[in-house]
Order: structure tokens, then C-alpha cells, then sequence
């Protein structure tokens, strides 16, 4: 008798040991999910303008609260050449004047981009075409938006004009830059 109520004794010690570890072991997952932002993007040609055989393609891309400008442009003659963002999305004339003015929808006087007294919003400055007349210009801001409804940032519904000649920074209120040659609508 003495050995089985060993023996019982010992088969209890060894069970009520193996429920502690099991309490023990107690595993917590959490399961985390990542959110993962797509980028929104507009890319679009451009289309000769005024007689001009000067084309190309336009890209934005943004990503939080950054907004990036990629223009690859060609045709056009060697030496810099103004491009802007005008106030409409057509580019229906043969001038590319139905696009309008320069989108400045702060109300500032013209001139180049980032300078403290003022520039419109769609001041994106100069490019330089090399010696077979490709230039490419790209800017990163938080100004821009794509498709927010902010009227004061959103770029969707303007247009990119390429422009025969310099943005002199300055002239009132286009920069002096010439003929439109190149147009594309920032459309989504």
C-alpha cells in the first residue's frame, strides 16, 4: 500500500507540475498591419504649340506632403526656356494662350520661385536645353498638391507651359518669356 500511495503521490506531483508550465507558457501575438501610402501621380505629354516642334512629357508625384515636378521636354532650341504653370487645363488654341495666365492663386506679384518678396505659384523657373534640344527640369515642394481641393495648392485642372524664350523674374506679370511653344493639361 505504501507504494502505490508513493506511486499516486508522484503521478500527482508530476501532472499538477505539467498544468503549471502550461499556464505558464502563454504566447501573445499581436498582429500589426502596416499602412502603406500610394503615391498619387498625373503624367501627361506635351503638345507643340505656335508653330513649334517642341514636345515632351510631364510627371507629379506625391507622396505625403511633398510634390514632385518632372518635365522631360524637346525640340526646343539650345540655351534656357521659361516653364510655368498657367491657370487652365486647355490647351485647345494653336498659341497655347486658352491655358490663361500664370496660376498665382495667392495673389503675388511674378517672379522666381521661392524668393521672400513674392511668386506666383506656378513660377517654376527656367530650363537649359542642350546642343540637340532636350531639357529636363524637376522641383520638390509642399506648395503643390494633387487633387487635395485646396485652391490655394491643388494643380489639377492647370497646365504646364513651355515658353520660347527666358524668364527674366521680374517682368510684370509673365517674366518677358515669349511665345507659348509647348502645352500639356495636369489632368487626372
Amino acid at each position: 500500500m505504501k507504494k502505490l500511495l508513493t506511486v499516486f503521490v508522484f503521478a500527482l506531483i508530476i501532472t499538477s507540475c505539467k498544468k503549471e508550465k502550461k499556464e505558464e507558457v502563454t504566447t501573445v501575438i499581436e498582429e500589426t498591419k502596416e499602412v502603406v501610402k500610394t503615391p498619387k501621380k498625373i503624367k501627361f505629354a506635351l503638345q507643340s504649340k505656335s508653330n513649334s516642334k517642341v514636345t515632351g512629357n510631364v510627371v507629379f508625384t506625391e507622396v505625403g506632403n511633398q510634390v514632385k515636378m518632372t518635365a522631360i521636354v524637346d525640340g526646343l532650341a539650345p540655351g534656357s526656356h521659361a516653364i510655368h504653370i498657367h491657370q487652365k487645363a486647355d490647351c485647345s488654341s494653336s498659341d497655347g494662350k486658352s491655358t490663361g495666365g500664370h496660376w498665382n492663386p495667392t495673389g503675388k506679384p511674378h517672379g522666381k520661385w521661392g524668393d521672400p518678396n513674392g511668386y506666383h505659384k506656378g513660377d517654376i523657373g527656367n530650363m537649359t536645353a542642350n546642343e540637340k534640344g532636350q531639357a529636363v527640369k524637376t522641383i520638390m515642394t509642399d506648395e503643390w498638391c494633387i487633387g487635395c481641393g485646396d485652391a490655394t495648392k491643388d494643380i489639377v485642372g492647370k497646365a504646364i507651359i513651355v515658353h520660347q524664350g527666358v524668364d527674366d523674374m521680374k517682368s510684370q506679370p509673365s517674366g518677358a518669356a515669349g511665345s507659348r511653344v509647348s502645352c500639356g493639361g495636369i489632368i487626372q
